[in-house]
C-alpha cells in the first residue's frame, strides 16, 4: 500500500465568476496539475496499485470565500451552499477525485482542517460522497504506525475541542463553534485581501510587515487601523452572541506564534505515542522533513498555492505542489517516505526528499 498526502489547497469559488471578473479571494489556480497527479497515480503501473489518497486539511476554504454577506453563523444549509460554489468553480478537481476513486484498490481520506471545519456537518460530508463516490472524513488518521493530521491543534487561537465542534445558533440550529483565529480570517482577511491579495500567504509574514512599515506605509496605517478597529469592536460590543470565540484575551494572544515549529510539535507527538513511526502535518504551508535521533520521521506537505517570500535568499515568488508519499512493506512496516514535488505528466515529479525507513 501508498499514502499520498497532499494538503492546504484552500478551494474557493474559482479563478474567475461567471461574469469574467477576477476572484481575488482564490488561492488555488493548479487543478490541472493535480488531476494529472491523480491519473499518474491511479493509471499506467499504478493501475492496480493500493493508493490511500489523504486531503489533509484547508482542502477547502470555508471561511474566506465570500466578500459580501460574510458571517460566522455557519450552519449545515449554509455550508452546503458554500459546497455548491466551490464545486462550480472546481468542476475539473472533483471529477478528477471522482475518477480517481473508480479505479481499482483506490481510496479517499478527508483529515478536517481549520479552514474547512465546517466539513464536520454529515450533510456537507454527503454532499462530497455523491459527488465523487466514497470518501471518509476523520479529523485525525493513523494508517501503520503513520499519523496524519492537519496541524491546526497546536495553536490554539485556531482550534477548539472537538466536543465543543459545534454552539447552539439562530432557531437553535447548530453552527460551527469557530476558533478565533478562524473568525478572524473571516471577518478581516477578505477586506485586507482586496488591497493586498497575497498577504496571508506570505511566509515569513512577521518580516513583510517590517517591510511594509518602511516601503508601504500607508497600507500598514491602513493595516493597523482595521486590526485595531475589529478588536475593539469584538471586544467591547456583543458582537458573538451564539459564538463566543471573538474575544481576544491576554492568553489568547500569548498563543499567536507567525511562525511556529512544526517539528518540535511532531517531536512531542512521537515521543508520546511510542507505536508511531512517521507524524504528516499540513497547515504551516511549509514543506520541510526531519528524520530525528531515534529513526522516527515528521513530513509536512506545504502547499499548492504560490507563497510570496521575502527571505533575502528566496525574494521572488514561490510555487511548489509538494505531496508526500508513503510506501509500505507487505508486514506493513514502512519502506520508503518521500517529499515529492510535483512537475507535471510529462516529468512526474522532482525529489525533495527520500529516506529509507
Amino acid at each position: 500500500m501508498q499514502l499520498l498526502v497532499v494538503s492546504d489547497f484552500h478551494l474557493g469559488r474559482g479563478k474567475f465568476f461567471s461574469n469574467g471578473e477576477v476572484n481575488l479571494l482564490e488561492d488555488f489556480d493548479e487543478d490541472e496539475r493535480f488531476v494529472e497527479l491523480l491519473d499518474y497515480y491511479s493509471l499506467g503501473t499504478y493501475y492496480f496499485s493500493d493508493i490511500h489518497l489523504v486531503l489533509n486539511g484547508d482542502i477547502l476554504n470555508l471561511i474566506q470565500i465570500q466578500q459580501e454577506n460574510i458571517t460566522h453563523l455557519i450552519d449545515e444549509e449554509l455550508t452546503c451552499q458554500m459546497l455548491d460554489e466551490i464545486i462550480e468553480g472546481h468542476k475539473e478537481f472533483f471529477d478528477g477525485l471522482r475518477k480517481f476513486v473508480s479505479r481499482p484498490n483506490k481510496k479517499i481520506t478527508y483529515v478536517i482542517g481549520n479552514h474547512d471545519f465546517a466539513m464536520s456537518f454529515q450533510k456537507a460530508q454527503q454532499k462530497i460522497i455523491e459527488l465523487v463516490g466514497e470518501v471518509e472524513f476523520v479529523h485525525k488518521l493513523v494508517v501503520n504506525g503513520v499519523q496524519i493530521e492537519h496541524g491546526h491543534r497546536f495553536e490554539p487561537v485556531n482550534t477548539v475541542p472537538l466536543s465543543k465542534i459545534f454552539v447552539k445558533g439562530p432557531q437553535g440550529k447548530d453552527i460551527i463553534n469557530l476558533p478565533w483565529g478562524s473568525l478572524f480570517c473571516l471577518y478581516l482577511l477578505p477586506k485586507i485581501k482586496y488591497r493586498r491579495p497575497y498577504i496571508d500567504n506570505i511566509r515569513p509574514l512577521s518580516t513583510y510587515i517590517w517591510w511594509a512599515l518602511i516601503h508601504d506605509f500607508r497600507f500598514f496605517v491602513n493595516l493597523s487601523f482595521t486590526v485595531f478597529k475589529y478588536l475593539l469592536r469584538t471586544q467591547f460590543r456583543p458582537y458573538g452572541k451564539f459564538n463566543k470565540n471573538f474575544r481576544l484575551s491576554l492568553k489568547k494572544l500569548s498563543q499567536i506564534n507567525i511562525h511556529p515549529s512544526y517539528i518540535r510539535f511532531a517531536r512531542r507527538v512521537l515521543n508520546r505515542h511510542k507505536d508511531l513511526k512517521m507524524i504528516i502535518f499540513g497547515h504551516s504551508h511549509i514543506s520541510e522533513w526531519r528524520r530525528f535521533k531515534d529513526g522516527k520521521l515528521y513530513f509536512n506537505t506545504g502547499t499548492w498555492n504560490q507563497i510570496p517570500s521575502l527571505d533575502k535568499a528566496q525574494h521572488q515568488n514561490i510555487t511548489h505542489l509538494t505531496y508526500v508519499m508513503v510506501e509500505f512493506a507487505k508486514d506493513k512496516t514502512i519502506k520508503n517516505a518521500y517529499l515529492r514535488n510535483w512537475q507535471g505528466k510529462w516529468r512526474p515529479y522532482l525529489e525533495e526528499a527520500r529516506t529509507n525507513a
